[in-house]
């Protein structure tokens, strides 16, 4: 009887190792060999320049847009260059055509426009041989609020965070593929967010439109990889930008530590948050639920933008 206790439990255990050695060998060594192992030692694992000779960047006057235009700019692209400001298009324009000596168009639209805008955007791309288009641009809250209060603010705000975070995304690559089809090449790159696929409460309009980017980044890559497109979708999490007001540190990188580390990861990973640390975030969100539950994981998220909500209310309220 003994025995058969011993035999039982060391076929038990020989499964529960079995299994974990398993998850590792399909879940921890492929995210190893993503994240750190190609990027860090093999290096880029798809050869940009050679999809074409433009690049055309969204919402590219400041942070991650301005980085992967000046990171395209070095590596031999013409750019075309898209975001609201004239006069900061025509600044970021000098600064790249002064450095990297490419040629460089630039087109002035609001994308919380009409349709109308992509009338000009056509016209202003028509010809050119365009290898990669960066989806950059987007509009996030000033600081997490509750759905109602915020639509109540700004009752525009749920037309303009459509229009420039999930609109723009889609019509600029209706008006981008033909090109890439006809020559059989192409990579886009689309600008997600981590509150895409983390509990983001506070902040649901945002993260529901970066969800959005998320899906349909996914099914158009599975939709044109036979034809030779490559699509990224990246879900950065905090960057030290203008619009964060964060200072640079491991957790938010600069723009240009964040696009060259995304960049790395081309070929590796068609979604992923583009950089190591922000990776983390993700594994310690998936771990929580693991230990505990769904709904607990949500508050814990909830209670640290309750935090940052009551912060920010506290400096608009020292400045009046």
């Amino acid at each position: 009887m003994a025995l058969d206790n011993i035999t039982a439990f060391q076929v038990f255990g020989s499964i529960a190792l079995g299994l974990m050695c398993f998850k590792i060998v399909t879940k921890f060594l492929p995210w190893v060999y993503i994240n750190i192992i190609g990027p860090k030692f093999l290096g880029p694992k798809l050869n940009i320049r050679s999809m074409g000779g433009w690049a055309v960047v969204t919402g590219s006057t400041d942070g991650i847009g301005r980085a992967y235009a000046k990171a395209l700019a070095k590596r031999g692209f013409s750019l075309v260059l898209i975001s609201r400001s004239l006069s900061k298009l025509e600044d970021v324009a000098k600064e790249i055509e002064n450095e990297c000596k490419v040629e460089i168009k630039i087109i002035d639209v609001d994308f919380q426009n009409s349709d109308e805008i992509y009338d000009k955007i056509k016209a202003g791309i028509e010809g050119l041989d365009i290898g990669v288009l960066v989806n950059n641009v987007g509009v996030g809250y000033p600081y997490p609020e509750y759905f109602h209060n915020y639509y109540q603010q700004n009752p525009k705000i749920l037309l303009d965070m459509i229009s420039v975070n999930i609109h723009s995304v889609t019509h600029m690559c209706a008006l981008v593929l033909p090109v890439m089809l006809s020559r059989k090449k192409g990579l886009i790159i689309n600008v997600s967010s981590t509150t895409s696929s983390i509990p983001a409460s506070l902040l649901t309009i945002y993260s529901g439109t970066k969800a959005f980017v998320d899906k349909f980044s996914e099914d158009l890559q599975t939709e044109y990889r036979a034809s030779g497109i490559r699509v990224q979708c990246i879900k950065p999490g905090y960057v030290s930008t203008k619009m964060s007001k964060l200072r640079p540190s491991l957790s938010s990188p600069t723009p240009d530590t964040y696009v060259a580390s995304a960049l790395s990861m081309l070929g590796y990973a068609t979604t992923t948050t583009g950089y190591l640390p922000h990776e983390f975030v993700h594994i310690t969100y998936n771990f929580m639920k693991y230990l505990t539950c769904e709904p607990f994981v949500s508050s814990v998220f909830l209670k640290y933008y309750l935090k940052l909500r009551k912060l920010a209310l506290k400096r608009m309220s020292q400045k009046k």
